[in-house]
């Protein structure tokens, strides 16, 4: 049975030979073997320069480096999301004066994903709804601009330039982004140390600004950590429209329609629109993502 089995697969019936293999190794030799990484003795990241020969620092480095080197499906996904979003958030940051570096704080915080936390944060940089609302998204439960790449990108920055203005650093304003500008103030202050890279920290927030560090130098420098792909196997921005509403949309489904997409595509460029209608008794101007035609 397995010979007559195998017999009918290799015929071609139902694949040929040449697709036993799904990956595509342009032409070089998959080797399977793990190695030790080689660790650098400064970091650069959003233009400040940091010191890592302590052996606490470079064991945390390491530790960072070999988890995302060597999850391999994870690093591939992100190197092919970061393709079709960086350009957005990286035009966000600019124009509100933040170093391009913050972009992998979005990789870690969500991988580039709008995703819930259990703790109720949302979105792709993860913000608390209290945080949202405070930096002038609207949140209910009709709306909820945590979901806008855009928008939530701007309460990021807005958020990180505040702390920068508070410690000085932006290293110490990537921590606060994970533990908060009062608990980085508490930390620095009962240990009285004034730099990141001195104070002892919980786990998360300890691996918090070397989780960055590491899938940028990997996202950077991807043949170097054995990430091999051409640009046609990344994912793509897909251009859209913005259509101007300031009435309400009674079925978003029926709206789709008009505007000559369906439903889905709606949902995936408007994943800020949590229901399917849009209330708006306000009369509030929004702008609804329309995908140009010709991409799906």
């Amino acid at each position: 049975m397995i010979n007559l089995l195998f017999a009918v697969l290799t015929s071609g019936f139902f694949f040929k030979s040449d697709l036993f293999s799904a990956f595509v190794n342009y032409g070089e030799n998959s080797t399977h073997k793990v190695y030790a990484l080689h660790l650098p003795d400064t970091l650069r990241f959003a233009g400040e320069s940091f010191d890592i020969t302590s052996p606490d620092l470079r064991e945390r480095l390491d530790r960072e480096l070999l988890v995302n080197t060597y999850w391999q499906s994870n690093m591939m996904l992100l190197l092919k999301r970061s393709n079709k979003f960086f350009p957005i958030i990286e035009r966000v940051l600019k124009e509100e004066g933040i170093p391009i570096d913050f972009k992998y704080l979005a990789v870690i915080e969500s991988g580039l994903e709008n995703v819930r936390s259990p703790a109720g944060a949302k979105g792709f940089w993860q913000i608390m709804s209290t945080t949202g609302r405070d930096f002038g998204l609207e949140i209910n439960s009709n709306v909820d601009e945590r979901y806008h790449l855009e928008f939530s990108t701007k309460v990021a920055a807005k958020y990180l330039k505040r702390a920068k203005e508070k410690f000085g650093s932006w290293a110490l304003a990537a921590a606060a982004y994970n533990r908060g500008i009062n608990g980085i103030q508490r930390n620095l202050t009962t240990q009285k140390v004034s730099n990141y890279f001195d104070l002892f920290l919980g786990q998360e927030t300890s691996r918090y600004l070397f989780r960055i560090f590491a899938v940028k130098e990997i996202i950077e420098n991807p043949i170097k950590y054995g990430y091999v792909f051409e640009q046609k196997d990344l994912y793509q921005h897909i251009p859209v429209r913005l259509h101007g509403i300031d009435t309400p949309i009674n079925n978003l489904a029926s709206f789709a329609k008009k505007m000559g997409v369906n439903y889905k595509l709606l949902k995936i460029h408007n994943p800020w629109l949590i229901q399917n209608h849009l209330n708006n008794k306000s009369r509030k101007y929004y702008e609804i993502a329309i995908p140009e035609e010709g991409y799906y």
